[in-house]
């Protein structure tokens, strides 16, 4: 039987990368690193085409190898081939990053910032400057990346603890962190100029 050179190009792919995830589940960082330089352009690819976006695809594609690292051991090679696993872990994360994405727009859209800023006791003169507020504080938050506008949204307006952002949303505390932080610095930086207006 005649094998195509494109078959056998894609058998000496598969039984490399099998080997480099056999590997990494020993703990091999530097197979890893292999595996991530290997298969990532169709990893990131993938991702890329579900999220339209492509931070977001580059964040999804160092997720899907973070999951590598901790469930390389859970691979079986006799259940599928490498590249079909690997396939899996980030069609799995970006169908849930985008889904994520789509409630969190849908929260966004349908969050009324006023009811944070005023009471039923306020005068007119109160009500229109929760109006203001309340514009300062959305043209700030339109600034932000998804990501992170997803992060501050969940502590500061549903209260929930950077711990439980990650669990909630499926990601490394690190990650959640960052975002948060660089999120928070661009919020300070974009409402700087009205902060009189917002504090008053």
């Amino acid at each position: 039987m005649l094998v195509m050179p494109l078959e056998t190009t894609r058998h000496v792919h598969e039984q490399e990368w099998g080997e480099l995830i056999a590997l990494t589940a020993q703990g091999d960082q530097a197979a890893l690193a292999t595996l991530y330089d290997r298969t990532s352009p169709q990893v990131y690819g993938l991702v890329l085409k579900i999220l339209d976006n492509r931070e977001a695809a580059e964040e999804v594609t160092l997720d899907v190898y973070t999951q590598v690292w901790r469930q390389a051991h859970t691979y079986d090679e006799t259940r599928g081939a490498p590249g079909g696993w690997l396939m899996t872990l980030a069609r799995t994360r970006a169908i849930d990053r985008y889904r994520a994405g789509a409630a969190e727009r849908g929260r966004i859209e349908s969050l009324d910032l006023i009811e944070l800023f005023e009471s039923d006791d306020d005068t007119p003169e109160q009500e229109l400057a929760g109006l203001e507020r309340r514009r300062y504080v959305q043209q700030a938050l339109a600034l932000l990346t998804t990501e992170q506008r997803e992060a501050i949204v969940l502590a500061y307006f549903y209260g929930l603890s950077q711990s439980g952002i990650a669990e909630k949303l499926n990601l490394p505390l690190g990650t959640v962190k960052t975002r948060m932080r660089l999120g928070l610095i661009k919020l300070r930086e974009a409402l700087a100029p009205y902060e009189e207006g917002l504090v008053s």
